[in-house]
C-alpha cells in the first residue's frame, strides 16, 4: 500500500469536497469512522475467540518444586509443601 503524505491527503479531501458536497462530507466522515472502528472491535473479537479456541498464547508455567535445606546428615529433601515425608525402612525392626 502507498504510503499518502499530506499533498495527496490535501488533494483527496478537495475532491471529496467537490463530489458530495460540504452538507454531506461530516455525515459521510462519522459513518466511515463508525465503520471502521466496528470493524476493528470484529476483528479483535474474532481474534480472541481463535486465540482462546486454540489455547494460543504465552506457555502456561508450573509452580516449581522446592528444594529444602539439607538435613543434618547432610541429604535435601524434594518434596512438594504439603506432602508428607516418606517412612524411612531399612532400620532395625522393633
Amino acid at each position: 500500500m502507498p504510503n499518502l503524505g499530506f499533498g495527496e491527503i490535501i488533494v483527496i479531501l478537495l475532491v471529496a469536497l467537490l463530489v458530495f458536497g460540504p452538507r454531506r462530507l461530516p455525515e459521510i466522515g462519522r459513518t466511515v469512522g463508525k465503520s471502521l472502528r466496528e470493524f476493528r472491535r470484529a476483528t479483535t473479537n474474532l481474534k480472541a475467540e481463535f486465540e482462546q479456541d486454540l489455547d494460543v498464547g504465552p506457555p502456561r508455567r508450573t509452580p516449581a518444586r522446592r528444594r529444602r535445606p539439607p538435613t543434618a546428615n547432610g541429604e535435601t529433601s524434594e518434596r512438594a509443601p504439603g506432602e508428607e515425608p516418606e517412612p524411612e525402612t531399612g532400620g532395625p525392626p522393633e
